[in-house]
């Protein structure tokens, strides 16, 4: 998920959703994001790291399968500066660096890097809200798992630490401090993304699995979006090469058509055909193998020459969820972010974690 782009693939979110949440909203004080796996020694707060066969090496002195630097900091790890402890631990590809961030702090860390800080108040704290509680399902999903909650990358929310903190973001977050929207008391999958192109995708459409507060909404005003309208152009030769590498052997493609679309309009099977054969895929397989960031949705219609086919689409991301140029839209006519919380994630509940008597407000 990057600043006013796209929030990321999101592989594996449907298992995700499938799973019982046992924590409590109040649980959560700090969060464990990766920042980064290797095989190759690393420099973390001005040591050197290195994976040995009995554990880890630091600065030539051997440690055993795990070494922790205490907060609150900010530490330098992974190429930026970040807030709270770092502990590296010996995993059987070498190496993991994760950084044991409070909540709060990991919210600032990531506010600037998925929305613009000039945005509308309101949308920054409707996205605020939205990062603190996808990073709480996140950790729910993550007990008893991996030694971590959540990627730093666009597998799961962009987290550039302290040094992506921005005024803007900080008084977002200050603004919504401990809020975190919950379907029958757990923290719900707030997903989001860049622009939905008019339309919001429901959860089933995407991930296979229903969620009651992912459902398809109308979106008005994202013109604003670069890309609200997108086009990509390929020769048959290019297009049949660039699926070669994923065992699509098709040759030239001549052809490609949309045979199944979602209920939001989005394409969901599409048949294509070359000089070597014919293959039907998943719309979502072809923008993964085209890539995500040149296919910037499914929402798309494909039109043909006799020298080139063109994908003519809208939006960027999978779809579902807050679009964050439509939330922005909202602010800018003046809604609020409760207003904005309350489109995308219907039936929601906005609570404030950890106070005895806690603040709801039914959307």
């Amino acid at each position: 998920m990057t600043g006013g782009s796209t929030i990321s693939t999101w592989r594996g979110l449907a298992g995700l959703a499938l799973c019982l949440l046992t924590a409590s909203v109040a649980s959560g004080g700090e969060v464990r994001v990766l920042l980064l796996e290797s095989a190759a020694p690393v420099e973390v707060a001005g040591a050197r790291i290195a994976p040995s066969r009995g554990g880890l090496v630091v600065d030539g002195r051997p440690v055993g399968p795990r070494f922790e630097i205490a907060g609150p900091g900010p530490h330098r790890a992974a190429g930026q500066q970040v807030r709270g402890a770092i502990v590296v631990e010996r995993v059987p590809s070498g190496l993991q660096v994760i950084n044991r961030v409070p909540l709060e702090s990991y919210v600032a860390g990531t506010l600037a890097r998925e929305v613009y800080s000039h945005w509308a108040p309101a949308a920054l704290r409707a996205q605020a809200v939205a990062t603190r509680t996808y990073a709480l399902y996140r950790q729910a999903q993550s007990q008893g798992g991996a030694g971590y909650d959540l990627e730093a990358g666009t597998r799961a929310q962009v987290y550039g630490g302290a040094g992506a903190e921005s005024a803007a973001a900080n008084e977002a977050v200050a603004d919504t401090r401990d809020e975190v929207l919950t379907w029958r008391g757990q923290p719900i999958l707030a997903a989001f993304h860049s622009a939905s192109g008019g339309r919001t995708a429901a959860a089933e459409e995407v991930w296979g699995t229903p969620l009651p507060y992912l459902r398809s909404r109308d979106v008005a005003g994202e013109e604003g979006s670069p890309d609200t309208y997108w086009r990509v152009r390929y020769t048959g030769i290019t297009l049949g090469r660039a699926l070669a590498p994923f065992g699509i052997r098709l040759g030239a493609v001549r052809e490609a058509r949309v045979t199944e679309r979602t209920p939001s309009g989005r394409a969901a099977r599409v048949v294509l055909s070359g000089t070597a054969g014919s293959r039907s895929v998943t719309a979502r397989e072809l923008r993964s193998m085209l890539g995500e960031t040149v296919l910037r949705s499914t929402l798309f219609e494909i039109r043909g020459t006799a020298d080139e086919l063109v994908f003519v689409g809208s939006g960027y991301g999978h779809g579902v969820g807050m679009s964050q140029w439509g939330a922005q839209a909202m602010a800018e006519r003046g809604a609020d972010y409760r207003e904005i919380l309350a489109t995308f994630y219907p039936g929601t509940t906005l609570e404030r974690r950890g106070v005895a008597s806690r603040e709801r407000r039914s959307r």
